[in-house]
């Protein structure tokens, strides 16, 4: 049985609208979802002694989530992760994007669908978002209607993205919730066991675009098949985290990408996909200068984010769309 709960969460400055936040409540989860860029604000689970622990890092009050932040538990889009330069070219036209991330366009530009208000309507077992992209929406071509949806089964918390374009248009959607096991606001993500069924990552350049390679995980550093724990494994391959695609079978039917078991408390978050790429990050921008829920700071490694997504820069690297 899931409960479903609206209430408002904030106002946006002048009487621009009012911002509700949708708890969906079963025996198992309880998750807060906000109609400002669809985002996650909270989620508790259980510990394995039955305690419950928010896991999600973000802010308690609607203005955290205005200022300048990467995007907590927000929806992506239209374009999730890195284009490369701002550009692409569609149909034989030349279309150019704000730069946002050093010389890269990131996360659908500078006022994105993390940045606006979304439209809900709140079904038996969860909520549905939707809002009406503008045609030239940060440099986009065509109108694109798009709808989110949030539902709770038990345990599994499923986000489901639809998109309808007036015509050819670039669209790649993703959730950047960033968690943390042992519960928000805990000092790091280093006591995490992580799993990531991909036998393929894509090597990146220095502004983290994809270099067009395709690589092997095996005997590298990405070769997360079997889990290990990150900060010994960190520390091992002396890398300063993860910001990379791992490339996912290809398959229409949802199945497993990635695994999270927490020891400590016995909490395990396990990510299903019909996409065929997951962005695995490791908050290395974190730096401990955001304030967040119940006083916590939040500093580098404190939180991952597994974005299930298309492969990055797809637009630009047609080798690999």
């Amino acid at each position: 049985m899931v409960s479903v709960t609206r209430a408002v969460f904030g106002d946006l400055p002048l009487g621009a609208g009012t911002v509700e936040k949708f708890q969906l409540q079963s025996d198992l989860l309880k998750v807060d979802i906000i109609s400002w860029g669809c985002t996650i604000t909270a989620l508790e689970v259980k510990d394995r002694q039955g305690r419950a622990s928010d896991v999600v890092l973000g802010f308690a009050e609607l203005e955290g989530y205005f200022q300048k932040q990467p995007y907590f538990g927000a929806v992506v889009g239209r374009v999730a992760n890195r284009i490369a330069k701002g550009t692409f070219t569609l149909d034989g036209k030349e279309y150019k994007l704000p730069i946002n991330n050093g010389p890269n366009s990131l996360h659908g530009g500078v006022r994105g669908f993390d940045k606006v208000l979304w439209t809900p309507q709140v079904l038996s077992n969860g909520v549905q978002f939707s809002r009406v992209s503008p045609d030239g929406e940060e440099g986009y071509p065509g109108e694109l209607k798009v709808w989110v949806t949030y539902t709770l089964d038990g345990g599994e918390l499923v986000v489901n993205y639809r998109a309808q374009a007036s015509q050819t248009t670039p669209v790649n959607l993703t959730n950047h919730s960033y968690f943390n096991l042992a519960g928000q606001g805990s000092p790091n993500i280093y006591d995490h066991e992580v799993t990531i069924e991909a036998d393929a990552f894509l090597p990146v350049d220095e502004t983290l675009i994809p270099t067009g390679e395709v690589a092997p995980v095996q005997g590298t550093a990405f070769d997360l098949r079997k889990p290990v724990e990150l900060g010994k494994h960190l520390q091992e391959f002396h890398l300063g985290g993860f910001d990379h695609n791992f490339c996912l079978k290809r398959s229409k039917e949802k199945h497993f990408c990635a695994r999270v078991h927490h020891a400590g408390s016995g909490r395990v978050l396990e990510v299903y996909t019909t996409q065929p790429g997951v962005q695995f990050y490791t908050g290395n921008f974190l730096d401990g200068t955001l304030k967040g829920k119940s006083g916590a700071v939040y500093p580098k490694h404190s939180g991952f984010c597994l974005e299930t997504q298309n492969w990055p820069d797809a637009v630009n690297q047609m080798r690999i769309s």
